[in-house]
């Protein structure tokens, strides 16, 4: 990937979608060759599709490492279910992570026309609403963030901060359907300052804090019941760009039905100044919307 110097300001590095010489490596092949698959892939029915994609995801239960940490995580987060409840929303989960696997090379590569058929948008308009202020979308990190990312940039620019894999061709999958609808990105190594110029210029930023960059960073704050080390950034941002804060959650439905992204009204006296409590507020509104789709969180 290299760095945009065509994008609105000439201060911000958006990453640019393309492919380096390096990526034609005898290592990379195998990687080729799953893209030629989910190429072919994008041009069946969704449903079809996420038919392969529900083999996928069980066929991923066979990973001992991942399937006993999912196990620990459901426990800790809902010990009033029974084994035989948390054991179905762990197949459940795995089912809908490898349909979500194929259904990234439908973001890639389906037209516009089907992505846009298949994602259905509650509370559109009361986001249309709030144009002319500047926006924070809260978005967790579920099967289908990728397909909110890129469908809500249709509505309204808007950029993200990713992790780049060390894989090239992985990258320019991942990165095609990010961006798809206009969706700009910059990397996790360039820092808050572009987030917070690129939120003063009006994009909209959409956030995903659901990840653990250590005691350092983070202060800790109950998720699920859980005293978590959670990130204390969003509050900040808010109030150094002035910044409404929307969350946002994307659910996979069912067969062929595609995605359904929801967005929720602002957050209402947010932030408060205090990191902890924030933090805290900001894990509960995830907890409220993810209780109706646990399955899908990763």
């Amino acid at each position: 990937m290299k760095a945009n110097t065509e994008s609105q300001d000439p201060s911000l590095s958006f990453l640019t979608l393309k492919l380096t010489k390096n990526s034609m490596a005898p290592r990379y092949w195998s990687s080729w060759l799953w893209l030629f698959v989910l190429r072919l892939m994008a041009m069946l029915p969704l449903a079809w599709s996420r038919a392969f994609g529900a083999g996928l995801g069980l066929l991923m239960m066979t990973n001992k490492k991942r399937t006993r940490i999912a196990r620990i995580n459901l426990e800790l987060c809902f010990p009033k279910l029974s084994l035989r409840e948390r054991e179905y929303l762990l197949r459940r989960h795995f089912i809908v992570s490898g349909q979500s696997y194929f259904d990234l090379a439908y973001l890639a590569f389906a037209s516009e026309r089907r992505i846009l058929s298949k994602t259905h948008i509650r509370g559109l308009e009361q986001y249309h609403d709030l144009r002319g202020r500047n926006i924070i979308l809260l978005v967790p990190h579920c099967v289908g963030v990728n397909f909110s990312g890129a469908v809500m940039a249709h509505h309204r620019a808007q950029f993200s901060m990713i992790k780049l894999q060390g894989n090239p061709v992985v990258n320019w999958l991942l990165n095609r359907g990010r961006m798809r609808f206009g969706c700009f990105l910059l990397s996790r190594t360039q820092g808050l300052r572009p987030v917070i110029r690129a939120l003063k210029q009006g994009l909209v930023f959409m956030y995903s804090p659901d990840e653990d960059f250590g005691d350092r960073q983070s202060v800790f704050a109950p998720f699920f019941g859980v005293p978590t080390a959670t990130l204390a950034t969003l509050g900040r941002l808010a109030h150094l760009t002035n910044a409404l804060v929307v969350p946002c959650f994307t659910r996979l439905l069912p067969g062929g039905r595609g995605y359904e992204v929801i967005l929720k009204p602002p957050l209402e006296d947010f932030p408060n100044g205090d990191r902890t409590r924030d933090a805290a507020r900001m894990n509960a509104v995830l907890e409220e919307g993810l209780r109706h789709m646990p399955e899908q969180y990763l």
